[in-house]
């Protein structure tokens, strides 16, 4: 499993006047030493993950490929920190402008930019109807793992559960723009095509959150691994999926009704109740939930917010659910000025939350308890050098390593790594599962002998 992150980018005024950088200058600016050491503005780095600059402007982060929680939420940590690093190298060669970079998914001219999560699946003739089964979770998945939408429009501001949920116009599709869909079909597994297939989810918010995130990615991975075990989810089809998705981002109770296919209605948290009863009674009877303590805490959260959100109690969850703990800091600095969600200063406030820099507020909320921490900054810290130790990322990100240590020539990809030298030797890595290459081994011990 994955995450692709793309952050919004602006260089903001220091003195209140013009921006002293605009975002395709500041996005030149940021990549500027990954251009000098990559010859490149995207590159795959020593930790195993991908960075680039994507169309628009928006820098770009694909995790090392993950198969432990506590891995994949280091490594989408140690993304931010990166980002941060190169930030703080183009304050320092500016005057009059100060970059910020945020983890959201919607721009102030309501330009949207996603969180997409990536799972590797058995590849399975019954795939798109495995899928489609899948909607209602995606759907309803909101109320648990939104990262909360400050709307602010001519006729006032509204809070929503979700930033993605308005910009979805389809629910399953081989496109990624003009469709804009749930789950996007398109067949590029990363892997033995023979035997896998990428789930590729790009409903999801970017959270700021570590609970939110690991609950959006925990969760999801469990539901996959319930139903590649025989699990049959019940027929939830959804009559309208898209008009559905709205509805549930709309209702802050969580309680939100939308309609079956079947012409029934049902609860929202009654969708997500049913699918976690579901996976957790699959886990306990085969006694995988003492595997993995991140995992048991994904399944604990996954009912506690259920129960909260059915007996309207928030704020027992408020520090673990993100789109709660956003709105209530909202709401309080609102009172606190006498004013609405709309004021300026609310707005800065909703940004400021979403600000990976310094000037953001996850590490002060983080501090002080307003949001609950579950990876350490050792844990960060050694996740931007070092690549998970169970995966194929091992294998590149210490190629990668060793070649650019030696200032080798060197081509990779999530497949294969290739040194660009008079043999072009290049090695295939089709299991995404193994750390473990001979081939491998020797190109490094080969570039390490020169």
């Amino acid at each position: 499993m994955g995450i692709e992150t793309e952050y919004g980018l602006l260089c903001a005024s220091t003195t209140g006047g013009v921006p002293a950088l605009d975002a395709e200058e500041t996005a030149q600016r940021l990549f500027a030493p990954l251009l000098a050491r990559t010859r490149s503005t995207s590159a795959f780095l020593p930790n195993g993950a991908r960075i680039y600059l994507d169309v628009g402007a928006h820098p770009e982060y694909a995790t090392a490929e993950c198969d432990q929680l506590t891995d994949l939420l280091a490594n989408d940590r140690a993304g931010d920190m990166l980002y941060v690093q190169l930030a703080e190298e183009t304050n320092a060669q500016i005057t009059g402008g100060r970059v910020h970079m945020f983890k959201n998914n919607v721009d102030s001219y309501g330009n949207s930019f996603g969180c997409h999560e990536n799972y590797l699946v058995r590849r399975r003739r019954d795939f798109r109807e495995r899928i489609d089964n899948l909607i209602p979770y995606f759907v309803t998945r909101q109320v648990l793992v939104g990262a909360g939408f400050l709307q602010v429009g001519p006729e006032g501001a509204t809070y929503k559960i979700s930033q993605r949920a308005d910009k979805m116009k389809d629910a399953v599709s081989a496109a990624t723009t003009r469709a804009r869909p749930m789950i996007n079909t398109r067949d590029e597994p990363h892997g033995d095509a023979e035997l896998y297939r990428r789930l590729h989810v790009i409903v999801g918010d970017s959270n700021m959150s570590d609970s939110t995130c690991v609950l959006k990615v925990g969760a999801t991975e469990a539901l996959l691994d319930a139903m590649e075990d025989g699990l049959r989810l019940p027929d939830r089809t959804l009559a309208d999926p898209v008009r559905a998705i709205r509805q549930v981002s709309e209702d802050l109770s969580g309680c939100a009704v939308v309609e079956l296919a079947s012409g029934k209605t049902i609860r929202a948290i009654d969708i997500q109740r049913e699918i976690h009863d579901l996976v957790r009674e699959r886990f306990e009877s085969n006694g995988w939930m003492d595997l993995d303590p991140l995992r048991a805490y994904v399944f604990d959260l996954w009912q506690r917010a259920l129960d909260c959100l059915e007996r309207g109690d928030e704020g027992a969850v408020a520090t673990e659910i993100e789109w709660i703990a956003k709105r209530r800091l909202l709401v309080r600095l609102a009172e606190r000025l006498g004013t609405g969600l709309g004021d300026v200063r609310v707005q800065r406030l909703d940004l400021a939350w979403h600000d990976i820099t310094a000037a953001g507020l996850r590490n002060k909320l983080e501090a002080g308890g307003g949001l609950k921490k579950l990876v350490s900054d050792e844990a960060i810290t050694e996740a931007m050098g070092i690549p998970p130790q169970t995966t194929r990322a091992k294998l590149r990100g210490d190629f990668v390593a060793v070649a650019m240590d030696r200032r080798r020539d060197y081509a990779v990809d999530w497949m294969s790594i290739r040194l660009l030298d008079g043999a072009a030797r290049q090695v295939l890595l089709k299991d995404p599962f193994s750390p473990v290459n001979e081939q491998v081994e020797e190109l490094m011990e080969l570039i390490d002998g020169e």
